[in-house]
């Protein structure tokens, strides 16, 4: 099983590898009956939760090694994701912790998406309407005017109803605003370096384009190269996307998507 020992700080909302400043990581311990003894448990859960665990055991335990310990430099870290796409491009940041769950996907040498089936689509912004974006709070104003001239409808600063008055508040002291877009066109479809004639967005071109705003923290889409990808071109410490996800599916199966496709 996981033995996670926490220090005295870490983020509130932090998970086994990921929302925990890194100087502050913890050692994680696996064994290999952590499993076996998920896969007792699930039946006492919603169809939903069995799947995000049968998923995460599947991936811990053909990723992880009793011998990996959690430096800065990470071996591996496992994360969730609001929706990924078919290239593995994904959007992140519904609970208000991108830029930390960045800063981890970034020091990882693999990066290993969990979720469940609902967060699976073709494009983003498919299911999850809106691109989270973590700002500055006095740009807030000025970030929503730009967001709105590259094309999103209506982004919204992020409430803190019912939890707390006021907005959302991240581990960082900043705001999270909310940017609905289209759908987001896939390298295969064609998408560009620029915004299309159409007014449409590749992945890649429109999170250029928000992290350019003055003001803007981070950007909640995760893209470009992935783990693998890096290590063979030198740029380790620039690798945003998953080199696989694991999707669990409504009849209890595993879907594994990675560079060469799906299983």
């Amino acid at each position: 099983m996981f033995r996670l020992v926490r220090p005295s700080f870490f983020c509130p909302q932090a998970t086994i590898t990921n929302k925990i400043p890194l100087p502050f990581l913890p050692r994680l311990h696996f064994a290999p009956e952590a499993a076996s003894t998920a896969a007792r448990t699930m039946s006492t859960l919603s169809p939903v939760e069995s799947a995000k665990k049968a998923a995460a055991a599947r991936a811990v335990s053909e990723h992880l090694q009793p011998s990996h310990r959690y430096p800065v430099t990470l071996d591996v870290a496992f994360d969730g994701a609001d929706e990924v796409d078919a290239e593995l491009n994904c959007i992140k940041g519904g609970g208000a912790c991108l830029l930390q769950e960045k800063l981890v996907a970034i020091a990882a040498k693999k990066f290993v998406v969990v979720a469940d089936y609902r967060k699976l689509s073709k494009n983003l912004l498919t299911q999850w309407k809106a691109i989270p974006i973590e700002v500055l709070p006095m740009a807030a104003p000025d970030v929503l005017n730009q967001l709105v001239a590259l094309g999103s409808t209506g982004p919204l600063v992020r409430p803190g109803v019912p939890g707390k008055a006021g907005e959302v508040v991240t581990d960082n002291g900043m705001w999270i605003i909310d940017a609905p877009f289209a759908p987001l066109k896939l390298l295969s479809e064609g998408a560009g370096a620029e915004r299309a004639a159409d007014g449409s967005w590749g992945v890649k071109a429109l999170a250029d384009e928000i992290v350019k705003i003055p003001g803007v923290v981070e950007v909640g889409i995760f893209f470009g190269l992935d783990g693998s990808e890096a290590a063979k071109v030198g740029k380790f410490g620039l690798a945003q996307k998953p080199v696989a996800a694991y999707f669990g599916m409504e009849d209890g199966s595993v879907k594994v998507t990675n560079a060469a496709g799906s299983e």
